[in-house]
């Protein structure tokens, strides 16, 4: 009998933490192709990244506040183009400043994650093609072997790309990113076939230096759905997960699809290269079949109406649909036949008022709970993110912080969901008390069982 104070108890060492990326909390990060990008005029409101968050010499102000909060885990990622400035060179000081920052988050008892690759690079890479170049797995496994032999004595964690289809959707499709080639799906789909290559070459070596090594990539998931139900829209929401959720994933897994195959070239050696699944999640998109569309292989995605959203962008659009943390249990049920942990590594919502991140942390920490008790192996969860940052093309307009942060003044403040998701990581649980304190309207919905006997 549950008598409405029950927690929802989650397995002991289980990882709560947050996740960060270089470019867009270390500032000045001046020898990337997105330091170019921005100097182009990209970004949409006219924002330059500057000294972003200011990590590259004070991120330990920001680990404190992750250690005050009781966050267990952090994900961050080094940027290649300090390590490597140089084809074939690497700087020494680069690396010993990530050795700082990876020695003062143990220090304070919070375990290191490390990406390799966050959407940034070096220039010198860009200009050879990046991921279209022939030589981009020697490159990137040069870079590879040598971070990790620098790094791993303080880290045995490992992503080697973040978001690798979000990379090229962004890059080959939409043009949005670097290098803003849009309507290009064979590009695409090259990139993703490279970058499935590299991270193959990655995975094997971090392997044989560090035999303990929990590696693997993480991928974005979109909940798709037909805005109709009928065939041609049915057909453009499976089009879109199997052209953005699936593409990696099928490579990992050595799934046969025929024309995709072809297009993404020998993906033998690409087979189990993960050693847990990463999801990156946000949204759900409704869709609809458009022949106009040829370049996004026909499909069109709807704006949402009537659902949850966070903020909108600069262009008064939904940055990623309806936010949708309940589709974490979707992924997962999907995915569990691989055998694989999972690990949430990003999951958060744009929202300068802090009105809609609370029910996100509270959402997503239910699913997961749920998850659980159904015997599904969820090992973690990383909010995005811990402090306002640099969000891309989308400069600082969206607002994804557990702290706000002025790139101005560098002044933080915690917001409200700071201290939830402070309290949920402490006592490793969820309680109807702190969904009370920060979310009352929701009790009903985040513990239903209450509700039942009332």
């Amino acid at each position: 009998m549950n008598n409405g104070t029950r927690p929802l108890q989650f397995p002991e060492g289980f990882l709560w933490g947050v996740g960060t990326s270089a470019y867009q909390v270390e500032g000045d990060s001046i020898n990337t192709q997105w330091y170019e990008f921005e100097n182009g005029g990209r970004i949409k409101t006219g924002d330059r990244s500057g000294k972003a968050a200011d990590w590259w010499k004070n991120a330990e102000q920001d680990f404190d506040i992750a250690q005050s909060m009781g966050l267990n885990s952090l994900r961050l990622s080094v940027s290649w183009a300090r390590i490597e400035p140089e084809e074939g060179v690497f700087n020494p000081e680069a690396i010993e400043r990530y050795r700082q920052m990876l020695a003062a988050l143990i220090e304070r008892n919070i375990r290191p994650m490390v990406c390799l690759h966050h959407f940034s690079h070096p220039v010198w890479f860009e200009k050879k093609g990046a991921f279209l170049s022939k030589s981009c797995v020697e490159d990137f496994g040069r870079f590879v072997k040598f971070t990790v032999t620098e790094l791993y004595d303080l880290c045995s964690d490992w992503i080697t790309f973040n978001e690798p289809n979000v990379y090229a959707l962004e890059g080959y499709l939409e043009g949005d990113h670097p290098p803003a080639k849009a309507g290009h799906p064979l590009l695409y789909f090259k990139a993703l076939g490279n970058m499935g290559r590299c991270h193959a070459a990655a995975y094997y070596t971090i392997h044989k230096l560090q035999h303990d090594a929990m590696v693997s990539f993480t991928n974005h998931f979109i909940i798709f759905t037909e805005i109709k139900n009928h065939m041609f829209d049915r057909l453009a929401a499976r089009i879109a997960s199997d052209s953005f959720n699936n593409v990696f994933i099928n490579m990992i897994t050595g799934k046969k699809v025929p024309l995709l195959n072809n297009l993404l070239g020998n993906c033998e050696h690409v087979r189990d290269t993960w050693d847990f699944v990463g999801v990156n999640i946000y949204g759900g998109a409704d869709v609809s079949f458009d022949i106009t569309k040829p370049g996004m292989a026909f499909v069109r995605r709807i704006e949402p109406k009537g659902k949850p959203t966070g903020d909108l962008d600069p262009g008064g659009k939904a940055m990623f649909g309806e936010i949708y943390p309940q589709g974490i249990a979707i992924v997962v049920d999907k995915l569990a036949k691989h055998d694989k942990p999972f690990f949430i590594l990003e999951n958060g919502v744009p929202d300068r008022e802090d009105k809609l991140r609370p029910w996100v942390i509270a959402k997503a920490a239910r699913t997961m709970y749920d998850l659980i008790q159904k015997g599904y192996d969820v090992i973690g969860y990383h909010h995005w993110t811990l402090v306002d940052n640099f969000e891309w093309a989308l400069g600082y307009s969206m607002k994804f912080g557990l702290v706000e942060m002025d790139p101005v003044t560098q002044q933080r403040k915690p917001r409200p969901s700071a201290s939830f998701y402070s309290e949920i990581a402490k006592a490793n649980a969820l309680t109807p008390a702190m969904v009370k304190k920060y979310l009352p309207e929701a009790l009903d919905e985040i513990f239903p069982e209450d509700k039942d006997q009332k």
